[in-house]
């Protein structure tokens, strides 16, 4: 049953920003969490001359002192450790089969909002089907404020992106789950774009653009009916306009709890890729980001 949290630790001051948001999480969820720091062995000729019992002990110490302290700020949860001998994409990814939610730290980008995602990172994401939350130090308890003010990863909503032409059931249900969990509301975002056809016609008709825009909303609305009588105690709302949906989700992200977006699960010839809406979000986001995998 996958009813836990994983969380990545290396001992850097990002991966403890993670495994805290990540306690939190668990609590919320009331399971435990488990904590996951990869050995990748042999390391020469990256750190030639440091020894297996070196590296292991290093690996035993940054996982203790990560369970010690949220032992201390979570009293009565669950924490357990492990530490794999594997590459730590390929560990995170393993280890996230079972897991409900698998949670990775990341940089922020110096004084600005969003993410310095790495590829250890952006590995383990694309090669699990479970949902991964990436964390920056900002977002985490008791974290400094962000430049927007918002801070600790702390907000009055969830914010999660909807595509109208996709399935987006295990998002929606992702999304509102969370904003249950959290007590808050949830505002869905779409953004569309005229039909291509239009771009050949002469002279436009604003009341053409009104009418295909009061469809999507009702789209939309259809789409949102299901989950608000699921979840009845929800706020939902949603904000649908003609743009780009990535920038929208940035925007409401300064303001947001958690943001949630989909990803396809199926790759492409070169390989399991992000779209351009969930690089925007990861990259620029001010909120921690749900990427949950979908069909």
């Amino acid at each position: 049953m996958k009813n836990h949290v994983t969380v990545g630790v290396d001992g850097s001051p990002e991966s403890r920003a993670a495994a805290r948001w990540a306690a939190q999480e668990a609590a919320l969820r009331h399971v435990p969490l488990r904590l996951v720091h990869a050995v990748d062995w042999p390391l020469d000729p990256v750190f030639p001359g440091l020894g297996r019992q070196d590296v292991d002990r290093w690996a035993d110490q940054a996982l203790t002192e990560a369970a010690e302290e949220l032992h201390q700020r979570h009293p009565r949860l669950e924490i357990t450790t492990r530490c794999p001998a594997a590459r730590p994409a390929a560990a995170l990814a393993a280890e996230a089969a079972d897991a409900g939610l698998l949670v990775l730290g990341s940089r922020g980008l110096g004084g600005l909002a969003g993410f310095l995602v790495g590829s250890v990172a952006m590995s383990a994401l694309v090669a699990t089907d479970t949902p991964v939350v990436m964390v920056r130090i900002a977002d985490a308890p008791d974290g400094p404020r962000t430049a927007s003010g918002s801070g600790s990863g702390s907000g009055s909503e969830v914010v999660v992106g909807v595509d109208i032409h996709e399935s987006c059931d295990r998002v929606l249900a992702f999304a509102f789950e969370e904003a249950a969990r959290r007590d808050c509301a949830l505002r869905a975002v779409h953004g569309w774009k005229m039909p291509l056809a239009y771009t050949y016609v002469p002279f436009f008709d604003p009341d053409d653009e009104r009418d295909i825009g009061r469809s999507i909303t009702h789209m939309v609305d259809d789409m949102l009916l299901t989950w608000r009588h699921k979840f009845p105690d929800v706020d939902v709302s949603h904000s649908v306009f003609m743009g780009s949906a990535g920038g929208q989700l940035v925007r409401a992200s300064q303001d947001a709890g958690l943001v949630v977006i989909g990803r396809h699960l199926r790759s492409s010839p070169l390989g399991t890729h992000l779209g351009s809406v969930a690089h925007a979000v990861l990259h620029h986001a001010a909120a921690p980001v749900a990427v949950v995998a979908h069909e």
